[in-house]
C-alpha cells in the first residue's frame, strides 16, 4: 500500500486565490525599491554601499542587500517592469515557492558575483533576481511536465528573450553580465529544486 503526501501535488497554475496575492506581493516589493532609491537620492546615494564588492570577506553582507539596492532611477525604472511581470507570474505557482525560489537566485546569484565579478567593481541591481526568474518560469513547467507551464515558459522566452541574451553579453560595458548569467542558472536550479509532481 502507498500514499500520496498532498505536499507532492500542485493546484492549477492559474488558481484564482493566487492572482490577488501575488499582485499585491510583486506590487509592494517595487514600491520598495522605489522608495530605497528615494532614500538613496536623499541622502547622497549612501545606500550605494550595499552594492557587492568581489572577493571582500566584509561584502558577504550584502549579497541579498545589493539586489534591492540601484544605482540611479534610471537604473531602477529599467528593472521595475520585467521585475514586476515575471515575478507575478512566478508567484501564481505558490507564494512559499516563489519566496524560495528568490532566496535562492539572489544568494547563489550574489555569492557567485562576489567570486567572479572584476575588481574594483560594485555590483547592485535587481535585475540578478530578474534573470533568475526568467529561468525560473521557462523550466518549470519543463521539468514539472505541466503543459500550461511550458506556454507560459515559451511566452517568456518569446517576450523577454532578445533582451535577455542582450543582457548576457560580455560586450556591454557598466552592466554585470557575470550576475546576470549567474541569476539566469541560479533560477534555472532553483526550478529543478523546487519542481513539484503535477496533480493527478
Amino acid at each position: 500500500m502507498t500514499y500520496e503526501s498532498s505536499q507532492d501535488t500542485v493546484p492549477r497554475w492559474s488558481a484564482r486565490d493566487r492572482i490577488l496575492p501575488a499582485a499585491k506581493l510583486m506590487l509592494g516589493w517595487v514600491a520598495l525599491l522605489w522608495a530605497l532609491e528615494a532614500v538613496d537620492a536623499v541622502t547622497g546615494h549612501s545606500l550605494d554601499r550595499f552594492g557587492v564588492q568581489p572577493r571582500d570577506p566584509a561584502e558577504l553582507v550584502d549579497v541579498v542587500p545589493s539586489s534591492f539596492i540601484h544605482f540611479g532611477f534610471a537604473h531602477l525604472a529599467a528593472n521595475s517592469l520585467p521585475l514586476l511581470v515575471l515575478g507575478f507570474v512566478a508567484a501564481l505557482s505558490g507564494l512559499r515557492r516563489f519566496v524560495y525560489a528568490v532566496v535562492m537566485i539572489a544568494v547563489v546569484g550574489g555569492l557567485g558575483v562576489w567570486l567572479v565579478a572584476p575588481a574594483h567593481t560594485n555590483t547592485a541591481g535587481a535585475s540578478g533576481v530578474i534573470f533568475g526568474l526568467f529561468g525560473f518560469v521557462l523550466f518549470s513547467g519543463f521539468f514539472e511536465r505541466r503543459p500550461l507551464g511550458i506556454v507560459v515558459g515559451v511566452l517568456a522566452a518569446a517576450y523577454y528573450g532578445a533582451g535577455i541574451l542582450a543582457g548576457l553579453s560580455p560586450l556591454q560595458q557598466g552592466v554585470s553580465w557575470q550576475g546576470h548569467l549567474l541569476g539566469l542558472a541560479a533560477g534555472v536550479g532553483a526550478a529543478f529544486v523546487l519542481r513539484r509532481r503535477p496533480q493527478p
